[in-house]
């Protein structure tokens, strides 16, 4: 059961990595914060500029969300936790 947790946390990671150019470009970013094995939901944060965005919950959806799911196709979920 670790080994696939590592190589899930892995392919996130690199979802991630894939998406962060993009952010960053509008002056945000992301960030992990856990991933929950048993119900299959990734959570993140937004931050910078991502923040108080008006479109964030469709870069959620739309760009983070189904980019995690090409890395990790078992991923139902993603959710932005706000601090």
């Amino acid at each position: 059961m670790a080994t696939m947790s590592k190589e899930l946390r892995l392919n996130v990671e690199k979802a991630l990595e894939e998406i962060r150019p993009f952010l960053r470009g509008d002056g945000g970013d992301i960030s992990l914060i856990e991933i929950d094995e048993e119900h299959n939901i990734v959570k993140v944060q937004l931050e910078g500029a991502c923040v108080g965005c008006s479109v964030n919950q469709m870069t959620l959806k739309s760009g983070v969300e189904m980019t995690i799911k090409k890395y990790a196709p078992q991923i139902q979920k993603v959710v932005n936790i706000e601090n």
